[in-house]
């Protein structure tokens, strides 16, 4: 295939085989796009190949995969390539597929986090949060539709940067409509669902979507547990159980922020240094594991670290980093739990009421009865339950805030449970993905039929 880029060479996307094994992206020449391919559209599909995934690296999926390096955006909106895995719906693509990109909780800065590496058969990735995501999504494709799972940090790993997530969710987008084996419409309806980090990275999507990919049908967006305010979560975590994160969050930004890696080099010991470079080549789990209880300020110089958050130079990056500047223009389905002990429920409120503010509709449930990591299952049916509404064209659930024992008792929140812990099961003992005929019927509605609950 050649792509015809006015006032340049052509470039030509280059087909590779399906990898002999899996290879840590830093170590892949796939992730390394060829000269020029700067001139090419966002979106455009560099490179491709067939993979084959599998859960915990170990279990099939009885599913056929390719990934796809393509053209995108940095934060500086410079010229940038990211990779992400596509796969075909359960059946094959039928008319009015649509597309759900899934945003994973990468939540690391190693390579070895990244879900284009993890979700592959042989990948060895203790510690990534998204062999428990497959079995959530994965019910997605036993509904008949086509799935987009963006690499949203780019090869940096830059965990907590602005717009970026977006952009490479957004062009991974348009990438999974263009790559011809995936047979999609070219303008099929989207889905954005992410939790946690995912959730930060599909918040991002929704934000950046009418500026930066308008052409985009974008039908509505799920932020589970979405990070509302990262300065705040920094200071609550920080010395915690969980310190791990935040402290993966600063290794993160001292990448992609010069005055921050600055500041830490000038207020953070040699010691506390290695701690953070130590932590970039962790995965997730490895990282809350071995920084359980440790606070940055044991390794400050000059500064105790709350102080060093507040200089002039970082309260600029904070603020930019901060959501809900501006609002989405599709409807948003935002799920928190109330008792969350890593994402603060007041921060979730907060954003929401930004996102209100500026114009957006929002569909808020609090859940009383489950913590963070637990509310992802439990809220999985209902999310696809209100993104097949979206996509069946019926009208938005209100704008309003509910706070309920458990989402789990709502219809929508347990309509389906059956299907999504059947599906589960398929995957984890390498069953086929078979889903019911209703479930293909439900890819066809295009038409209003009930309005949502």
């Amino acid at each position: 295939m050649t792509l015809s880029v006015p006032g340049s060479a052509d470039l030509r996307a280059e087909s590779w085989p399906a990898p002999a094994r899996a290879v840590l992206p830093d170590d892949d020449p796939f992730y390394l796009p060829a000269p020029g391919y700067e001139q090419a559209p966002e979106g455009t599909v560099l490179r491709s190949r067939p993979v084959e995934l599998a859960a915990f690296g170990l279990v099939p999926l009885r599913a056929t995969a390719w990934q796809l390096l393509y053209r995108t955006t940095d934060l500086n909106g410079r010229p940038d390539a990211a990779v992400t895995t596509v796969i075909a719906p359960v059946g094959g693509v039928i008319a009015d597929t649509p597309l759900l990109s899934f945003q994973c909780a990468i939540d690391a800065i190693s390579s070895r986090g990244f879900p284009s590496y993890s979700l592959q058969k042989g990948s060895r990735a203790i510690g990534t949060f998204a062999h428990v995501e497959l079995l959530c999504f994965v019910d997605a494709l036993k509904r008949g539709w086509a799935l987009s799972i963006p690499d949203h940090e780019g090869m940096l790993g830059a965990w907590g940067a602005p717009r970026e997530p977006g952009y490479r969710t957004l062009d991974g987008v348009r990438a999974a409509q263009q790559f011809a084996p995936l047979g999609l419409d070219a303008d099929c309806r989207v889905g954005l669902w992410g939790y946690s980090g995912g959730g930060l990275a599909t918040s991002w999507a929704a934000e950046v979507a009418p500026t930066y990919a308008p052409e985009l049908d974008i039908a509505g967006a799920v932020l589970g547990s979405p990070v509302g305010d990262l300065v705040e979560t920094f200071h609550r975590l920080n010395g915690g159980w969980h310190a791990g994160l935040p402290t993966l969050v600063v290794a993160a930004l001292r990448r992609v922020y010069p005055a921050f890696d600055a500041a830490i080099e000038t207020h953070i010991s040699e010691e506390g240094r290695a701690i953070l470079d130590r932590a970039a080549r962790s995965t997730t789990g490895a990282a809350v594991l071995r920084l359980c209880r440790y606070n940055l300020d044991r390794h400050t110089s000059s500064l105790p670290i709350a102080e060093v958050l507040v200089l002039a130079e970082l309260v600029a990056m904070f603020a930019d980093l901060e959501l809900g500047t501006v609002a989405p223009e599709v409807p948003l389905l935002v799920v928190q739990s109330v008792h969350d002990q890593i994402i603060a429920a007041e921060g979730i409120d907060a954003l929401v009421d930004r996102y209100r503010a500026h114009g957006a509709q929002v569909t808020y449930l609090r859940d009383r009865c489950s913590e963070h990591l637990g509310l992802l299952p439990i809220s999985t049916p209902l999310s696809l339950n209100w993104l097949a509404d979206r996509f069946a064209g019926h009208r938005p659930t209100p704008s309003a805030t509910t706070t309920v024992g458990s989402v789990l008792r709502l219809p929508a929140g347990h309509r389906g449970l059956a299907d999504l812990l059947r599906g589960a099961a398929q995957a984890l003992f390498a069953r086929p993905l078979t889903p019911s005929a209703s479930r293909r019927d439900d890819v066809v509605r295009t038409e209003p039929e009930r309005p949502a609950a």
